[in-house]
């Protein structure tokens, strides 16, 4: 597990949350509050459709992790849900979540971190729940059957 203090983050348009622990697990990721001990956010990986450093100050005003989540909800309300025990938040309608960290050195570490664990998760092919497989390929012989025939990609016309 890898352990980061003193990250905000930010859900949405929301304006950033006071700084948190992040942690990230092969599986998920971690933020806790600090502040409000009963506050913290969970996402898996299988969630994070896409994540990438940013430094753009036009994008958003602090270097971060920029992360969308695929929520598999189509739908655009915007609504909240709270647990009896400790505050949650909702993940279901959230796409965009930034992480950032309050000391933008340490940004390239922990973004290489991230990307370990998200390739340890990923995405299992639609239509084959019942077996373990997943659609990345790691070596040019896993094409052939990929491709189709011979390597050939049917709907591939060269001429």
């Amino acid at each position: 597990m890898h352990v980061q203090p003193a990250v905000s983050i930010v859900l949405g348009n929301d304006p950033a949350k006071s700084p948190g622990t992040f942690y990230i697990s092969t599986k998920q990721a971690i933020w806790l509050s600090d502040i409000e001990r009963k506050k913290g956010y969970v996402v898996d990986f299988f969630s994070v459709s896409l994540h990438a450093v940013s430094r753009d100050p036009e994008a958003f005003s602090s270097p971060c992790i920029y992360t969308q989540i695929d929520t598999g909800d189509e739908e655009d309300d915007e609504s909240e849900s709270f647990d009896s025990e400790f505050e949650t938040f909702d993940l279901t309608k959230i796409t965009e979540i930034r992480l950032v960290p309050s000391d933008p050195s340490q940004l390239d570490a922990h973004f290489e971190v991230f990307c370990e664990c998200a390739e340890l998760n990923p995405e299992p092919i639609e239509g084959e729940e019942d077996k373990p497989e997943h659609n990345w390929i790691f070596s040019a012989d896993q094409l052939g059957p990929a491709m189709g025939i011979d390597g050939v990609d049917q709907e591939w016309d060269p001429s």
